[in-house]
């Protein structure tokens, strides 16, 4: 079964509840580990993007073209991401429980869990795209990141590859000013390494999604060539 015809699958087997969705997710993909990471992490893109989408008080078009952007589906499939969508935003329940969920289905529940970074740093695409992140927008995704037991300083270094990038490359790459080159040189490498697409693609991240972690390598990149250049005219 592909990915889509899985996705298909939880859409028909769900009626109007969110966490019927999210339930559904849970036991039709029980045996099957990979295509349960991969619905998994697209329910959530597709339903916390919906409701982040409306922190601010509206749904741009520019937010929902970033949504498109991040998130590459093919058109004969758009009615059934649209299904989705509108679930979210309709659905009574709050986004906090719904992040619960979600989080509860990331196969490690450990702190600072990869995949769901992916879903924040796609969570950051969407808003940033109206040209700034909100307040509301920024409590939204603080606060997910809080239900997603990741830790502040971590966050900070994701919220630094979108909101103030070149205002402080060492941030991005958390690495310190007063650092050698050497060390910022090896931690850079390890971040490449650990963000590279395929990395994405081993932890259940649908293809349709790695415009993220194409984001995420022009981040890291642009913060050490920053860097590099400072030290250089040091």
């Amino acid at each position: 079964m592909s990915f889509w015809d899985s996705l298909l699958k939880i859409v028909t087997a769900t009626g109007n509840a969110l966490a019927g969705v999210v339930e559904a997710v849970r036991t039709l993909f029980e045996g099957d580990p990979e295509t349960r990471r991969k619905v998994a992490f697209s329910v959530a893109m597709i339903a916390l993007s919906a409701k982040m989408a409306k922190a601010d008080g509206i749904v741009s078009e520019t937010e929902v073209a970033a949504f498109r952007d991040i998130f590459k589906f093919p058109a004969d499939q758009a009615q059934n991401v649209a299904r989705l969508y509108n679930l979210a935003r309709q659905d009574v329940a709050g986004y906090e429980a719904y992040a619960e969920k979600m989080a509860s289905l990331c196969s490690s529940c450990e702190k600072n869990c990869p995949i769901l970074e992916d879903i924040i740093d796609g969570l950051f695409h969407i808003a940033k795209s109206d040209g700034a992140v909100h307040e509301k927008e920024l409590a939204f995704l603080m606060r997910v990141a809080e239900i997603f037991k990741m830790d502040e300083e971590h966050f900070q270094r994701i919220m630094a590859r979108h909101v103030h990038l070149m205002g402080d490359p060492y941030e991005v790459l958390g690495v310190s000013p007063k650092d050698d080159f050497a060390k910022i040189r090896r931690r850079y490498r390890v971040l490449v390494s650990e963000n590279h697409p395929d990395m994405l693609l081993a932890r259940g991240v649908p293809q349709e999604f790695h415009a993220i972690a194409n984001d995420r390598m022009a981040a890291l990149n642009a913060a050490y060539e920053a860097i590099e250049k400072e030290r250089r005219a040091a």
